[in-house]
């Protein structure tokens, strides 16, 4: 019979939410934490900007060390799950121990996307995703005098606006036609790529990388796939993640583009559940599976997964959002526009402040904001409570949606 522990998987957002919710919910039984990082789980967004700035900024912890202590959490830094048995309810350590569980947390996140070209093993190809990646690159990236970064999504212009910041010579390669395209409207985009090139980066759009090129084993140039040289100290490479699924998958889990989950994060386990952005679950309003990617996901997935532990059925829901800060600029998205038909522009992109509301038909699915807090906010409260705003309205800057959204009852949005 398994031991009455909850074993957690992984030390991100998502993690450490699900071991705070756990016991916020009255969980009285053991709650391990393990994670492969050695230190306190901390916020991630600020590594590609505020971390990588300043060489005294510390990472910022999502919670003390009190708080695990007090809530009598067992914290394993600097410890990897091996291997999980289903049927004996374990998880092996790399330290050689093994836990009993009686339910199972899996949140072990995804890791960068390496490219298949020559030159990714030099000494200066960096990629971001966690603080030991952030601590390498940061100094480094003080001590370089230009940086290439491949990838024009969140990653790669966080921390090329970063780099400008700090006045290094900064080129983007950006194999598509447009930056982030997968995530955000067009008129964002180019906003963005105005905004960029006027900070002094050279974009290259429709622009992949070739290969890395070394001397002594250490980077001097990148060069583009038309043959292209660009000198460089370092290459930053944002071109994605992939989920890790190896635990899950070597376990006999289902797994497709990430760990297969229902709508109450449960795996194909009964007492398994898994969370954040190595999690492929089935979206309500787009009637298909999806990977979502960001710090609102994950946190909400935990309180969500921990219910399900605790014997609650309460169907994962949450409206998603997401932001970007890039140099001075935020950039704030709620919902998913894949499956929008038009949109409308409410604001001036001349002005710095704008925002894109997508519809489909006209339903209200999304919203994209530039240094527009407010119109972000009240799509997070419209779009949760599924409050209707026409495109006439959010076209209209003389319509105040801020006043429909004082409508919306609190425990709607909540």
């Amino acid at each position: 019979m398994s031991e009455k522990r909850i074993v957690i998987v992984g030390g991100g957002h998502g993690g450490s939410q699900a071991a705070a919710s756990l016991r916020e919910k009255g969980y009285d039984g053991a709650v391990t934490l393990v994670t492969a990082e050695v230190d306190l789980p901390y916020q991630r967004p600020p590594l590609s900007k505020a971390y990588l700035k300043g060489l005294d900024h510390d990472l910022l912890p999502l919670r003390p060390e009190s708080f695990y202590t007090k809530n009598a959490i067992d914290l394993r830094l600097a410890t990897t799950a091996t291997g999980l048995d289903l049927n004996e309810k374990t998880v092996t350590l790399s330290d050689g121990g093994r836990l009993s569980f009686e339910g199972l947390v899996l949140a072990p996140g995804a890791r960068p996307r390496v490219p298949a070209i020559e030159g990714v093993d030099l000494d200066g190809v960096f990629y971001l995703r966690d603080a030991a990646d952030a601590r390498t690159l940061r100094h480094r990236l003080h001590e370089a005098t230009n940086v290439v970064v491949v990838g024009g999504g969140f990653i790669g212009l966080e921390i090329a606006a970063t780099a400008r910041l700090l006045g290094k010579t900064v080129t983007v390669l950006e194999a598509a036609d447009r930056l982030m395209g997968r995530v955000v409207a067009p008129e964002i985009s180019a906003h963005f790529l105005n905004l960029h090139r006027g900070w002094g980066s050279d974009i290259r759009l429709r622009t992949a990388i070739g290969k890395v090129i070394g001397e002594g084993g250490r980077v001097v140039a990148v060069e583009t796939a038309d043959g292209s040289r660009i000198d460089a100290e370092i290459a930053v490479i944002g071109i994605g993640v992939v989920p890790n699924i190896e635990l899950a998958r070597d376990a006999g889990l289902a797994v497709d583009n990430g760990i297969l989950v229902d709508e109450f994060m449960l795996t194909a386990s009964p007492n398994v559940v898994s969370i954040g952005d190595c999690v492929s679950f089935h979206h309500w309003e787009l009637g298909r599976r999806v990977r979502l990617e960001s710090v609102q996901n994950a946190v909400d997935q935990a309180r969500t997964a921990a219910a399900t532990l605790l014997g609650s059925r309460d169907a994962y829901r949450a409206v998603p959002w997401f932001w970007s800060d890039q140099g001075d600029v935020k950039l704030q998205m709620v919902g998913l526009p894949f499956k929008a038909t038009r949109s409308v522009l409410r604001g001036k992109a001349d002005d710095g402040a704008f925002s894109v509301f997508h519809y489909d038909g006209d339903r209200l699915v999304a919203i994209d904001s530039v240094n527009r807090a407010g119109d972000h906010m009240v799509g997070r409260k419209l779009l949760g409570a599924g409050v209707g705003l026409s495109p006439e309205q959010a076209a209209d800057e003389g319509f105040d949606i801020r006043q429909l959204a004082k409508q919306v009852p609190a425990a709607a949005h909540a």
